[in-house]
């Protein structure tokens, strides 16, 4: 069966000129992005963490990038007007990359596969917990470092 020739929408790619406005963002997340994601290596070859062990290395690396995202949040949305492509590049891309909550999803499995449930449901709460007070101290301390040095 086919529909009638005027109920047809014709599929439209997006205007160029859309396409154009949003190449610096997708440019400037992806370099951020690789920066991001070579910070973690780097740091995961630092500390590597043992087969079967606690991966205090993903647990550091979200806590400390979730603190770095409330000090920059912080810094560009009350503090000063940042350039269009700072958030995208350093808030999506640099940070984006270094924290890594797949890596957190596959070290919570590869603990309760390998028999330690338990290790497994505290890292989740943990990382959970910790992250979000990471990002809630910071900011909070951000705001209270920048309203002294105003006085």
């Amino acid at each position: 069966m086919s529909s009638p020739e005027g109920l047809r929408v014709a599929a439209t790619a997006p205007h160029p000129s859309r396409r154009r406005a949003q190449a610096p963002v997708v440019a400037v997340v992806s370099l951020g992005g690789g920066v991001g994601a070579t910070a973690r290596y780097a740091a995961s070859l630092w500390w590597p963490t043992p087969p079967g062990g606690f991966p205090w290395t993903t647990l550091g690396i979200n806590v400390v990038g979730c603190a770095v995202i409330g000090v920059f949040m912080v810094v560009i949305t009350e503090i000063r007007t940042a350039h269009p492509l700072v958030r995208p590049f350093f808030g999506t891309g640099v940070l984006g990359g270094f924290t890594t909550f797949s890596t957190y999803a596959v070290d919570i499995q590869k603990l309760i596969d390998g028999g330690r449930p338990g290790t497994g449901l505290a890292y989740l709460a943990a990382t959970l917990l910790a992250a979000l007070t990471a990002v809630w101290l910071a900011a909070g301390t951000t705001r209270r470092v920048l309203k002294a040095r105003r006085r």
